[in-house]
């Protein structure tokens, strides 16, 4: 007696589904370039300042004399930072620096800088000092000051370079710069997409409003925000 072996076909709602599905990925994937959700799923090849012909900065400071420029300190501190991987956790810390490797988008900044000599902690509360009417009525507290990103852009308005804020002048960004949004702030990473814009190295959830983990914290993100609120360099 022979066996009939039987065939299952999708129906089709299940076909049109899973038809769906190939061409949203396939999609995702040849236009990871130009949308946000292909590029945080599938990343991209990544460029330097040399494939379009953009000379590196190179700062004449060196803060912390170590022998390397301020703004190299500054990038390869953010990088140092993050290759922590710390969780993200806002909450408040009686020496004002986070010793838990728990943080927020700010500690990547402060920490950056602070490889290059700067003490985020100590400027922030002198400038306070210095000018209060500059900032909010609820400064006062050097733990928690420079930790704010409100306080940490009227501090790179008085004190850093202010550079421009538009994506498509690919020359005027540079590894190490800082890019304060509405809410959040990164450093400028020295890789860059294929249109020539740089990654971001930061800390928090893509809206700003962060999350307790990330898959990767140098992401291809930059020109995916519409609510910059500054660009600034201090080295």
């Amino acid at each position: 007696m022979s066996h009939v072996r039987k065939r299952y076909y999708l129906k089709t709602p299940g076909k049109i589904i899973v038809a769906g599905a190939i061409v949203l990925i396939i999609y995702l994937i040849f236009h990871r370039e130009i949308t946000g959700l292909g590029r945080l799923l599938f990343g991209g090849k990544t460029y330097t300042n040399a494939d379009f012909d953009i000379p590196d900065y190179i700062s004449s400071r060196d803060t912390d004399g170590d022998g390397i420029d301020d703004q190299s300190d500054i990038l390869a501190g953010a990088r140092e930072y993050v290759s922590k991987r710390p969780v993200y956790e806002s909450k408040y810390y009686s020496g004002g620096w986070p010793d838990d490797n728990c943080g927020v988008c700010t500690d990547v900044v402060a920490n950056a800088l602070r490889a290059a000599g700067y003490d985020l902690k100590e400027l922030v509360s002198e400038d306070i000092a210095a000018a209060p009417g500059e900032y909010d009525d609820d400064c006062g507290d050097d733990n928690i000051d420079f930790r704010r990103v409100r306080n940490l852009l009227t501090y790179f308005k008085r004190h850093a370079l202010s550079l421009t804020t538009d994506f498509s002048e690919i020359a005027e960004w540079q590894g190490g710069d800082i890019v304060v949004f509405k809410g959040h702030i990164g450093i400028v990473s020295d890789k860059r997409n294929r249109h020539g814009v740089p990654l971001l190295i930061h800390h928090g959830g893509s809206n700003g409003e962060g999350s307790r983990s990330r898959p990767d914290y140098e992401e291809d993100v930059l020109d995916l925000r519409n609510d910059i609120s500054g660009h600034f360099r201090v080295g």
